[in-house]
């Protein structure tokens, strides 16, 4: 059983915080995950920067900007994974980011390297499921979840895809657009979530737009997870030169939503 699967076994409802890896430098990088553990994170979301990070708002996006700039690699974040292992083996941690690093890294080096690093699951932001089956492959003889995004747009027929690549867990996008953006309908993710159970027996986590703790609250009335990052990452650009301001303040937003989600 993968660690993603045991912490949705054992929790009623999850809490994925998502950062930026090498925002504001890797060191910081080390101890915001610490703090994310410390109030209430279940699951970590690591972003591996990249130079056109297209499915991201301005937040994010200049977040992998900066991390780009500081010269942050692919190679750089698995080597941050495994030092964050070798004092936490509870907390499971998932890379979102983008094909091409890892297309240049090659898939069975990537999956190796990523298992050995302690990485537990991997969200491709735009690898369609009908191009990963190579990656699964070798992600799956790694014990590495292959975890897909849904959009309230995806179609019947592509979640009956979807239901046979998918492991961990499933991402909804509650809004269209990129992340940061927009309001959201909570009763409406709530329909889309009922109809995307019709199709994947997966937990699902929900994120895009959930900014403070009562959105979260309410959104974790009909998700398995609830999934946070422009409000997280916002205090890193605001904050970055001046560590300890950054680390209580994302702490202090972390441990809100996880008590209104818990």
């Amino acid at each position: 059983m993968s660690r993603i699967t045991t912490i949705f076994k054992n929790t009623k409802k999850a809490f994925i915080p998502f950062i930026t890896a090498g925002d504001s430098g890797l060191d910081n990088t080390f101890e915001l995950m610490q703090t994310l553990v410390k109030n209430g994170a279940d699951v970590i979301e690591l972003g591996v920067p990249f130079s056109d990070p297209m499915a991201d708002g301005p937040v994010i996006a200049k977040s992998h900007e900066r991390a780009v700039a500081d010269g942050v690699s692919l190679l750089d974040v698995l080597s941050l994974v495994k030092k964050f292992r070798q004092t936490n083996d509870t907390t499971a941690v998932v890379l979102m980011g983008y094909l091409n690093p890892i297309e240049v890294f090659g898939y069975q080096a990537f999956s190796d390297a990523a298992s050995e690093s302690g990485v537990d699951g991997i969200l491709v932001v735009d690898m369609p499921p009908e191009e990963a089956h190579d990656l699964k492959k070798d992600l799956d003889k790694n014990g590495i979840d292959f975890i897909f995004l849904v959009a309230p747009t995806t179609t019947n027929e592509r979640l009956t895809s979807l239901a046979k690549i998918a492991s961990g867990f499933v991402y909804f996008v509650s809004l269209k657009g990129v992340t940061g953006a927009g309001h959201l309908d909570v009763d409406v993710v709530s329909t889309n979530l009922s109809r995307i159970r019709q199709f994947i027996d997966l937990p699902i986590g929900v994120g895009f737009g959930i900014k403070d703790a009562m959105t979260a609250k309410a959104i974790s009335k009909s998700a398995d997870a609830v999934i946070v990052g422009s409000s997280l990452v916002a205090f890193i650009a605001q904050y970055g030169t001046n560590k300890d301001k950054m680390l209580k303040s994302v702490g202090a937003l972390a441990n809100e939503i996880a008590g209104a989600i818990k």
